[in-house]
């Protein structure tokens, strides 16, 4: 049995491939896929808080500290003093419990606790302010804040 391919037995098969149907898929895909995206990336509606410069009650209870890096490693000063990782969980953990037996024990329902302001040296390396940070809440200060210079503008808002 032979089969006929009909026309002149002398040409050759045709080798181009027909992409009529390969650029249909591909149409129908990129259809389907600007469909379907909007419907898969979901955002929650949030309004981030808009930041403004707010002075910094200074209490005589909270802890001043300013971290510098040098060539030498991190330094830590408490107030002017400066203070080793070692003292400065000493001084902290004596600081705290001091401030809780001021206030009446740790049953008093007003107790406020004092919170720790770091002053960070803009070139001073992550370690160091984020060891200062960590020993500071081993220590047991749970709110701890950083004092920064609000950039310079012509406008001053007052509040």
């Amino acid at each position: 049995m032979a089969m006929s391919a009909g026309g002149d037995p002398t040409e050759t098969p045709m080798s181009d491939i027909n992409t009529t149907p390969l650029v249909d898929v591909m149409l129908v895909l990129l259809i389907i896929f600007l469909i379907a995206v909007p419907v898969v990336v979901q955002a929650v509606d949030v309004e981030l808080p808009k930041v403004r410069f707010e002075p910094t009650v200074t209490k005589p209870e909270n802890v001043s500290l300013s971290v510098r890096g040098g060539s030498e490693g991190c330094e830590v000063y408490w107030n002017l003093t400066r203070v080793s990782s070692g003292e400065l969980l000493d001084r902290a953990v004596e600081k705290l419990k001091a401030e809780i037996e001021r206030q009446g024990g740790v049953d008093n329902p007003n107790l406020e606790l004092p919170e720790v302001h770091i002053r960070g040296d803009v070139n001073t390396p992550y370690r160091c302010i984020g060891g200062t940070i960590y020993t500071m809440q081993s220590a047991g200060f749970a709110k701890v804040g950083f004092i920064s210079e609000p950039e310079p503008t012509g406008n001053v808002q007052r509040m």
